[in-house]
């Protein structure tokens, strides 16, 4: 093996432990944007009094968007903060204001929640997190109360999905994650 190949191997093996120590706050940021959401906005690259005028907390607005000084009105609800950052880039450059610009968007810090509801021991708000799935929302709001039944009502963006209890508990791989905002009701069982 030469020397090249082992620097290759080296890099490939710190790209891999800092993408799995990421992994948490990466799925954070593939959360859309909401209304609302409070996003924090800095910018790089650029001289020194322009980071100053544009990096700042800005709140979207009930039509999803954000004004930005240079730039105006950028879509922003409804997109990860991935996605935000690389169009307010692609918009600085576009509009020749800056040739090669870095912008980091914060998504919001907390104050997201799931609802949880019926059959458990703890009925209320969890707070949302990018690890927690049905079951541990479910754990998290005490368990599954004494006249719980087997099915699981997720309600997500007005849609209505169905979960039993027994099979996610049997294949820990199906428990899907949550999304904020996400409402989950154990339903109580039929006798």
């Amino acid at each position: 093996m030469n020397l090249y190949s082992t620097a290759v191997k080296k890099c490939l093996a710190v790209a891999a432990l800092i993408a799995a120590l990421a992994g948490p706050r990466l799925m954070a940021q593939a959360v859309a944007l909401r209304p609302g959401d409070q996003i924090e906005i800095r910018l790089a690259g650029v001289p020194a009094e322009d980071v100053q005028q544009f990096s700042g907390t800005y709140t979207i607005d009930e039509s999803g968007m954000v004004n930005l000084p240079y730039i105006g009105l950028i879509k922003a609800g409804g997109f990860p903060a991935s996605q935000v950052q690389i169009a307010i880039q692609n918009k600085l450059v576009s509009a020749q204001i800056y040739t090669n610009p870095t912008v980091i968007v914060n998504p919001p810090s907390g104050g997201r929640f799931i609802s949880v509801t019926g059959s458990v021991r703890g009925p209320g708000r969890i707070l949302y997190s990018s690890d927690l799935t049905i079951m541990s929302a479910i754990d998290a709001a005490g368990g599954v109360g004494d006249f719980g039944g087997d099915k699981i009502r997720l309600t997500r963006g007005g849609k209505v999905l169905y979960y039993s209890i027994k099979k996610l508990k049997k294949d820990p791989s199906q428990d899907p994650h949550v999304q904020p905002g996400d409402q989950i009701e154990v339903v109580e069982s039929v006798i």
